[in-house]
């Protein structure tokens, strides 16, 4: 790939919840000067109320519903640094539209990760259960095979994102050569 196409091209991070797909997206977008958008941040603008809330006054269908009108719209652009909801790359047709628009990363993460980073917290609608670690194990497995499809996979086990972040920019770099 050429500079001037990377340039275009959006830069998408996909990954399970607490993967650190929102803090690495908002780092890469100020360090290369790009905009960053996120799916979930989009739904719930529109929304105009949060992700919990549409999951339980809605139902999933209905979240998935808008979900896939919000991946339409910000694959159609260029230049984006795009953080996707957990369950965007669940879907074939998301992700195809994304990974055609952009090059994806996958911050892959373990379920005990995982469970570390969202332990005690409630704004996890899917996680509102007795035994949250093995419902992330559960949806981990479902949806790993999908996340695979990523261009590129990034280890984002260490709680060191910045980590994460230089090598997502290493290896953009090295397509620009």
């Amino acid at each position: 790939m050429k500079a001037g196409t990377i340039q275009q091209k959006n830069i998408v991070l996909v990954g399970f919840m607490a993967s650190g797909k929102t803090f690495a997206s908002k780092e890469i977008a100020l360090r290369l000067g790009r905009q960053r958008v996120s799916t979930d941040e989009m739904i719930e603008k529109r929304e105009g109320r949060p992700i919990a809330r549409i999951f339980s006054e809605s139902g999933e269908p209905y979240f998935r519903a808008i979900e896939k009108d919000v991946v339409r719209e910000v694959a159609a652009q260029t230049g984006l640094v795009i953080d996707c909801g957990g369950g965007v790359a669940a879907n074939d047709e998301n992700f195809k539209a994304l990974r055609s628009s952009g090059i994806s990363f996958y911050l892959e993460a373990t379920p005990e990760s995982v469970y570390r980073r969202t332990k005690g917290k409630t704004d996890r609608p899917l996680l509102n259960v007795a035994d949250p670690l093995q419902k992330i194990k559960e949806l981990l497995a479902q949806r790993d095979p999908h996340y695979r499809k990523a261009h590129f996979i990034v280890d984002s086990n260490e709680d060191n994102i910045g980590k994460v972040v230089d090598e997502i920019l290493s290896i953009l770099q090295s397509l620009s050569a």
